[in-house]
């Protein structure tokens, strides 16, 4: 897919490698990370400081559509690159993209040492050391994907802040005509409810104050297992640990949304009132043609049900436009729905038509300058609705958790309110913390201006 010549043959023995990561993708793909980092501490494989620092870069990859893909394959080369420059010894590719193209792999990717699949990330180890007795073309990808990783406790974190990505179940069940990852990561699995609290148990041990529940689609949790768990039952478990924190819910299913979901949520205190709930269209032809059937019935008045259980709830979604047989009518439909829902947070995105996929051949699609020009007027229209709602919070108060001291302006704290997710949904800066601040405190704060998709805060007592 790149070429890079000449392809350097002369390998040498390595006797301590040490090994950088570069992960891209969604957290899920984090975890994955960090479930093969622990797999290498425990065989005394170091971790070196930076990918450019180290003697083996293993690079984990999203294969989810174009975009992930182009980023993969660019950083793939990078990391090749140095290699090419005697800078490191070998690169590794782990993830979705070998999972995806497994069967020609070594072809796609002629400079990369070595693949392992998503059923395969405890073999990292005895191919980092194969890799560093100078081996190549090596490819550890199971056919299918059908394991469950527990993670190591206490285990590494991949966190730039007080909070932590909790994988709670892998693969998917839906069937989206334009989606790949059923085919990728398989069939939903749910992790124990034991499992997951001892874990999260762990995590607030160490001090993070945010735990982000992440699968597929949170709301499908537990519904293979043959005992109790659901998503309600775990939340409850989960807020039984004690403490102050906050649990955060990501990517649920919208028709998936029970009273008994809202019911949990409301009573539980550490589970912010946020859900993530991908729509992904409105018009009921389009769903239909995208395969979720499922959420037609539902979807007008999820957020009108969701809010009246839940009155402070916000709501994040994202929708996808230029979906084959996407008409002007069906684009309007769908901006005058979120225009109406008022929707928190949105992401819009133009369809990618995947290899594989039922979606892929399908007739009419609108073009790629029409779909992006839905695009970047879905997102004109939610700014507008981003200002209305940022600029009725000023005067309000709520908590904020601290994340990290402002880089440039002394004596202000960088955090996130609630109704801000990590790493995607801005941020609270926060003035008059108390001297002995820390990352992870949690502070009352008056919000005093909004400047975009951040807000300005002061520090109250109470």
């Amino acid at each position: 897919m790149f070429a890079l010549s000449p392809t350097r043959q002369h390998r040498t023995s390595i006797e301590n490698p040490t090994v950088g990561f570069i992960s891209l993708g969604c957290p899920k793909n984090r975890v994955d990370s960090q479930i093969m980092a622990d797999a290498l501490l425990a065989r005394g494989i170091a971790l070196a400081a930076s990918p450019e620092e180290a003697d083996i870069i293993i690079v984990n990859t999203c294969a989810f559509i174009d975009d992930a893909r182009q980023e993969s394959l660019e950083a793939i080369e990078s990391a090749c690159r140095l290699k090419m420059d005697d800078s490191c010894q070998a690169v590794l590719v782990a993830g979705c993209f070998p999972q995806r193209y497994r069967g020609d792999i070594r072809t796609r990717l002629p400079e990369v040492d070595a693949f392992i699949g998503l059923d395969d990330l405890d073999r990292v180890a005895d191919t980092v050391q194969r890799l560093a007795r100078g081996e190549q073309g090596i490819v550890e990808v199971s056919e299918k994907t059908t394991r469950l990783f527990e993670p190591a406790l206490p285990g590494v974190v991949f966190s730039t802040g007080p909070y932590a990505y909790l994988k709670v179940a892998e693969g998917c069940n839906h069937r989206c005509t334009f989606c790949a990852i059923p085919g990728i990561r398989g069939a939903y699995r749910s992790r124990p409810i034991d499992a997951i609290a001892r874990e999260a148990e762990n995590l607030l041990a160490r001090g993070f104050r945010e735990l982000d529940l992440i699968s597929q689609d949170i709301t499908s949790y537990g519904r293979d297992r043959q005992d109790a768990a659901d998503l309600p039952a775990l939340l409850r478990a989960l807020g039984r640990l004690g403490g102050h924190f906050w649990i955060r819910l990501l990517y649920g299913y919208p028709a998936a949304v029970t009273d008994s979901l809202l019911a949990a949520m409301a009573e539980v205190p550490a589970v912010c009132h946020y859900l993530d709930l991908p729509i992904q269209h409105s018009h009921p032809d389009v769903l239909r043609a995208m395969g979720r059937n499922e959420t037609v019935a539902s979807i007008r008045e999820m957020a009108a049900r969701i809010r009246r259980v839940l009155p402070d709830a916000v709501l994040r979604t994202t929708c996808l436009v230029g979906f084959p047989g996407e008409t002007d009518e069906h684009f309007d439909h769908l901006l005058a729905f979120m225009k109406e829902t008022a929707f928190d947070h949105l992401g819009a995105f133009v369809f990618s038509p995947e290899q594989g996929t039922p979606a892929f051949r399908l007739p009419n699609r609108p073009s790629r300058e029409t779909a992006e020009a839905r695009r970047d007027q879905l997102m004109l229209a939610q700014q507008e609705i981003v200002h209305r709602r940022s600029a009725a919070l000023v005067g309000t108060k709520g908590k904020v958790l601290l994340e990290r001291p402002h880089p440039q302006h002394r004596s202000v704290w960088v955090g996130r309110s609630y109704r801000q997710a990590p790493e995607v949904d801005g941020e609270v800066w926060v003035k008059g913390a108390a001297p002995g601040a820390r990352v992870g405190d949690f502070a009352s704060a008056r919000y005093t201006a909004a400047t975009g998709y951040d807000m300005k805060a002061t520090v109250i007592q109470e």
